[in-house]
Order: C-alpha cells, then structure tokens, then sequence
C-alpha cells in the first residue's frame, strides 16, 4: 500500500489516465497514486469465484476460493525442442498438435493461447487465427492471445460470432488472457488496451507481474513480492473501474534473475516461494489466483526439468492456487515448447493431483475389518478388498518404468514410453462437432480481415 500511495504506477494510456482521475486517484503526469481505502474498495468490487464457460459444458471451469485448475496454454513461445534439447523453430502445425493433445488431457478443461509462436504464419495479428483453430478442434474453454487493441477486437468479433452478442459474451464469459505489467510499476499501451477491451466484454483477465528479483525487482524476495502485490492491485482496480464485477486473477510469475548469468530463473525455489505468496496474498484480498506450472530452466527433457518442474507445481498445487498455467510442455524458462516434456509433464500433474487428493479415512478405506480377516502372516493380494479399490486407490504411471527392465537402456525405455504416449492421444483425437454455417462464418470473417485464405483451408 505505501507503495501505490507514495511511489505510483505509471499508466501509459489517456483514456486510463483520464479514468482514474474520474473515480478520484491522484494522477501525476503519466503517474497514478492510490489510496489504501480506494485500493480495498475497487478490489472489493471483484468477483472471488466466477465461472469460465466451454463450448461443451462438462469443461465449464469454475475460478476461485480452494478450487485448483491445470492449465497448460503456455503463452508466446518460439522454438519447439525435442527430446534432447535441438531446437527448431516452432510453425503452425505444432500448435495444431498442441491443440489435439491438450483436448485428449483429462486434467486440462482450457485449450487455445499461444501455446507456440507459427514462425510460419505471416499474417499479424496472429492469434486471431490461432483462435479459430482452437474454437473449430476443440470445445474446451479458450485462452486468450497476448496482443493489443486490433488483435483483442478481432478476438471479441469472433467470439461474437460463435456466442452471441455483447451482452451474452458478459452472461457468459468464454475466454482468458494475461495483463502483464512492465516491471517495476508500469502499464504499456498494449497491455492497457488489451485490459479496457476484455473488461468491456466481461471476459476474465490474469494481472500477471513478472517480477524478477535483483533486475526489475529488489533482490530480496520479500521487495519483490511487495513490488508485484502493487503492480497485481492496480491492474485489478483498473479492471474495475472499466466494468464493475469483472472476472480478475490476481497473478505472480515473478521469481529470480540468476545474477551469475543475467537470465531469469523460474525453475528455482524463489519461483514456487513468489507462487505461494502470491496464492496466499490473492485469497487474504479474496481474489481469485494464478501461478506455479512445471516450471523449469533446463534446455532438455532431463533429471532437471523434472526435478524443478516437480517443485514448483507440488508448491502451486499445495497452496490451491486456482489457475496454474503453464502446467505441461515448458522448457527453459518459457523459451521452447516440447512434445516430449509434455508427457512427462502430464505424469507430473498425474502425481500432484494423486498426492494433493490425500487420504481417506472411512470405515472401508480404513479397512480393519479387512486386517482382521488376513491376519498376521497373511496376503491382501487375493482379497476381494484389493479388487475393489487397486484401480481407485493407487496411482498407476503411463511413461515412468517399474521392475525390471530387459534389454533397454532405462532412457530409451523411457523415450519409447513417450512417444507411445503422445501417438495413442493424437490417434484417439477426433475433431468435436462445430456448425459448419458457424464455421463458414469464422473463415469469411478471417479472410476478410486479410488474412491468407490458402493457410485458412489448409488449418481451419
């Protein structure tokens, strides 16, 4: 609070600066100051639970409180990486595949974003594009682009034209993006107009800092987070102040620079401490959260990128954060995509989900009566009890290996699974039902905008 009051946030945007000053926020120049009383009255105003509606409603996803969602929309990266680490760069076909495969999860009920950058695609905006492919392979709910106003509206128009009017875009919310601000303390015009365009339309928004200690943010952590808790405040009164009851996510993907390297590190400890005290920080405001995924810094599908990766989503899952993004698929510190590492990622959350579900304790899971029944120096392998609850109860792995393993390198072992993994999801992908007068209408709207009617057949 003394650092909205005292040192401000910097809006680079007329009509936000104009807003603020209307709703009585001191603005300097291009500098807004908020009072603690009108930080806590705004954020009052949004929503603690709200729901994000699929085209089909059995992944209807309900945002907030202790309810926890597995997101794996990662956002804006270029290079595909395979197994090894060798990069290439990432072309439409990737996101295609990414699409399939995070509709064949069962943990991810969101599909879309920017999960690859198409160096491919020529046409700008780009997501737009990537939008109706979504909408037309999956029925998920959707996650947003990262563009401005041009690119926010022409996402608006399609939506309109799969869900309806305005008002019905407000009813029923249908897709989610990022606000990141520019640390330390700033807004961009893109960001902002990205903000006032979804808060028009009602869609939910993440206010998502990316703080990294010891560059744009203090090296102490508790700096950082002070720095991104401002940063995370001011967006969400923003939110509010465009349309009062706007779904938000207070959001952290802060962590640490290596200093050593200049590079920002995510798969660190600072990263899952940033995530959970951003999740305990959101709920004190009673806001919905974002953060945590299998972050990692490793360039490859290795003992690191699982060892980090584990770490900071045990930590999200933990913590019940409400939207963990980045949740399958990420390689070095969001610079590469990979197939592989999305497997091993959904074993990952196979794991998390298992461990974070507990124990129960009711008079059949107790099972004393089944102890009885063996007795000392007896076997449960034969009674009905185990039939019952082996498939219920203990988590089965779909890659890793147990018991012996005959003429293969545990490696390779482990690649075969992999790959076997990823050919059984695309080969039981089948594309959902889609209204073909629905459909035609998207791709005339494409096509109209400028966009290559040849990539659009091809895709679409």
């Amino acid at each position: 609070m003394e650092i909205l009051a005292e040192t401000g946030v910097k809006f680079y945007h007329p009509e936000v600066l104009d807003l603020l000053q209307s709703k009585g926020i001191k603005v300097v120049g291009e500098t807004a100051f908020f009072k603690e009383d009108q930080v806590m009255d705004w954020i009052s105003k949004a929503p603690s639970l709200f729901k994000i509606y699929a085209r089909n409603p059995k992944y209807d996803m309900l945002i907030g409180q202790d309810r926890v969602e597995y997101v794996s929309c990662n956002s804006g990266f270029p290079w595909i990486a395979d197994f090894e680490g060798t990069r290439r760069k990432a072309v439409l076909q990737d996101y295609f595949t990414f699409v399939k495969l995070v509709n064949q999860t069962p943990f991810f009920n969101m599909n879309g974003g920017v999960m690859v950058t198409p160096s491919d695609l020529t046409y700008h905006p780009i997501y737009p594009i990537m939008l109706v492919i979504a909408l037309t392979h999956s029925d998920k709910c959707m996650f947003g682009g990262l563009g401005g106003a041009k690119e926010s509206e022409m996402i608006m128009d399609i939506l309109q034209i799969v869900f309806g009017r305005n008002e019905e875009l407000v009813n029923k919310p249908r897709i989610v993006t990022i606000i990141s601000p520019l640390s330390p303390l700033q807004f961009d015009r893109t960001m902002l107009d990205t903000l006032l365009i979804y808060a028009r339309f009602g869609q939910p928004m993440i206010i998502a800092p990316a703080v990294m200690a010891g560059t744009t943010g203090p090296v102490t952590l508790a700096g950082s987070i002070a720095l991104s808790n401002a940063e995370s405040l001011a967006g969400v009164v923003v939110s509010q102040m465009v349309r009062e009851g706007t779904p938000v996510i207070y959001g952290s993907a802060s962590s640490a620079s290596d200093l050593k390297t200049a590079s920002f590190s995510i798969g660190s400890p600072e990263s899952a401490l940033c995530a959970a005290y951003c999740a305990r920080l959101a709920k004190s405001y009673g806001l919905p959260c974002r953060g945590g995924g299998t972050l990692n810094d490793a360039k490859s599908v290795s003992v690191q990128a699982g060892y980090e990766g584990m770490m900071v989503m045990l930590v999200a899952a933990q913590e019940k954060i409400n939207f963990i993004l980045h949740s399958a698929g990420a390689l070095d510190s969001y610079g590469a995509m990979s197939f592989e590492k999305y497997i091993v990622d959904l074993e990952i959350v196979g794991m998390v989900d298992r461990f974070v579900q507990g124990v129960k304790m009711d008079h059949k899971y107790l099972a004393l009566d089944v102890i009885k029944q063996v007795g000392p120096g007896g076997e449960f392998l034969s009674h009905p009890h185990t039939m019952e609850f082996c498939r219920k109860e203990l988590w089965g792995p779909d890659i890793s290996s147990r018991g012996p393993i005959k003429g293969k390198e545990p490696n390779e072992y482990l690649k075969e699974n992999i790959n076997k993994k990823k050919l059984q999801m695309l080969e039981s992908y089948s594309v959902p039902k889609f209204p073909a007068e629905v459909k035609l209408r998207l791709l005339r709207y494409l096509v109209n905008s400028g966009a290559d009617p040849e990539i659009i057949n091809c895709n679409i």
